[in-house]
């Protein structure tokens, strides 16, 4: 086999990077399992969603009874005139408690809204998951597509330099021209220079991999074929309408925003509550006879009283109305959102659907021009050694065959991010959807029922630790490619 033959063989083998498993690979099902597990976006957002969780119980305490208990020690410094009740110290000590009866709808909507914001915020945090797996799996291809690239631009350069000492020896026996000899150094300088833009666009793309996934990538496999896809853009759209988080979300804070109204409304109603206090005072004998005599007077007491405690609000300056209005205000803004939202949600399944399918038509034009154009390379390879060809058309094929194959492996990876993008808008792009491996997946809901029904003042969880991974100690990234790439 002939070193032109050999360089065409190794530079459609790069394509094998798409189409190949390798050993001891990483596969995208672990990438994505490591970013679930170790991602400070997601690891962050189920904490803010635990945070979210505390406003039910928050909430509904306003409802629930209170009770305070106070003291006090008083020792008077100074005095005059005669007093039956004079006293020089005394302690005091009461408890109070404060049962709230009605509190015209507010509390109960306060916990109805907090509730809707609660389901709000747990279908962010799928929207969340599904937003860093279509990042990781844009990540994933971005590494394969360009180490695809990389090993298709350094097999280029091998046959530019092959052809560059096949001219300068046939210029040496007067069968080329100096003009052929600085067509086909030019050729190689940009060549090399291609080369170099494309080793720098890997190690950015592996230094983002290693941002988002927390570790490096590993002779990463080709992806496995994405389930579910819909065959029709409406039929995606259906789908999305029904599971899409964003959509679930934003209905779910415009249930919250409609308690809210009720909330606002329930300041100019009445309240009512029952009160109950308790109290016990001691003078320590400090507590002066009767004037002329008599007996000791007590030294100590306690008291004790209940009651019932109505508030009827017949005037606040406006303000119930003001908050009525507010709130309104937001209910409407609420709903302008969640029009919004779907609006979104329906051109990016359109979008991600149409991108998919013209990615997949790239994918076989490409493949047409990669056979076509390396054809047309060893024919004019071999119709230049009988004189009928220049350098210059080795040259341009080589060129066309490299401009095809890049295409090629782009168009794969732009299938494969579209195809995940779309089932993302659908909905269908979750940890629950994927199948990862490594431990129970995370429950949000398992934290709110967790925590809505506890009243206990003393309670709280142990003190934060990083659920997230550092990347300090992950070397560098570089450009090598090949089953030995081992960052």
């Amino acid at each position: 086999m002939t070193k032109r033959r050999m360089s065409i063989t190794a530079s459609a083998a790069a394509l094998a990077l798409l189409s190949h498993g390798q050993a001891s690979a990483d596969t995208l099902t672990e990438a994505l399992a490591k970013a679930y597990r170790t991602n400070p976006t997601l690891t962050g957002a189920r904490a803010a969603q635990r945070a979210n969780d505390e406003n039910v119980p928050i909430e509904r305490s306003a409802g629930l009874p209170n009770v305070n208990a106070g003291g006090s020690y008083t020792e008077n410094l100074r005095g005059s005139g005669v007093s039956i009740d004079r006293f020089s110290r005394a302690v005091n000590g009461g408890v109070n408690l404060t049962v709230p009866i009605y509190q015209g709808g507010a509390v109960a909507n306060s916990v109805n809204a907090a509730k809707a914001r609660v389901a709000a915020g747990q279908a962010d945090l799928r929207g969340t998951e599904a937003s860093l797996f279509s990042a990781v799996v844009a990540a994933y291809m971005n590494v394969i597509r360009d180490s695809a690239i990389v090993a298709l631009n350094q097999s280029n350069v091998r046959a530019l330099v092959v052809n560059l000492e096949a001219t300068r020896d046939r210029f040496e026996v007067g069968d080329l021209t100096r003009t052929d000899i600085a067509q086909s150094e030019s050729r190689l300088a940009l060549a090399r220079s291609d080369l170099q833009g494309a080793e720098a666009r890997l190690i950015s793309a592996r230094e983002n991999y290693v941002r988002l996934v927390g570790d490096v990538p590993v002779d990463l496999q080709p992806p496995p074929p994405l389930p579910n896809l819909p065959v029709s853009p409406d039929d995606a759209v259906d789908v999305a309408m029904a599971g899409n988080p964003d959509i679930a979300a934003a209905r779910k804070v415009r249930d919250a925003a409609a308690y809210d109204v009720k909330v606002a409304r329930a300041s100019r109603l009445p309240t009512l509550s029952a009160t109950a206090d308790g109290g016990y005072v001691d003078y320590l004998g400090s507590l002066d006879l009767v004037p002329g005599g008599g007996s000791s007077p007590t030294q100590s007491g306690t008291t004790a009283a209940a009651g019932v405690t109505a508030t009827i609000p017949l005037f606040q300056g406006g303000r119930p109305a003001a908050l009525i209005r507010q709130a309104q205000a937001r209910e409407s803004q609420s709903i302008e959102q969640a029009i919004e939202v779907e609006r979104g949600v329906i051109a990016q399944t359109r979008a991600a659907y149409a991108s998919w399918r013209a990615a997949n038509e790239v994918i076989a034009s490409s493949q047409v021009a990669v056979d076509a154009t390396q054809l047309s390379l060893e024919g004019v390879r071999a119709e230049n050694t009988v004189g009928t060809r220049t350098i210059l058309d080795i040259l341009n094929a080589e060129q066309e065959y490299l401009n095809a194959q890049v295409q090629l492996v782009s168009a794969r990876r732009d299938a494969y991010v579209a195809g995940f993008s779309l089932l993302a808008a659908m909905g269908r792009a979750e940890a629950q959807d994927l199948g990862l491996d490594g431990g129970a997946l995370y429950d949000p809901v398992a934290n709110y029922e967790r925590v809505k029904g506890r009243i206990w003042d003393w309670d709280s969880d142990p003190a934060p630790q990083p659920q997230s991974t550092s990347t300090v100690d992950t070397p560098a990234q570089n450009s090598i490619v090949g089953p030995l790439d081992r960052n």
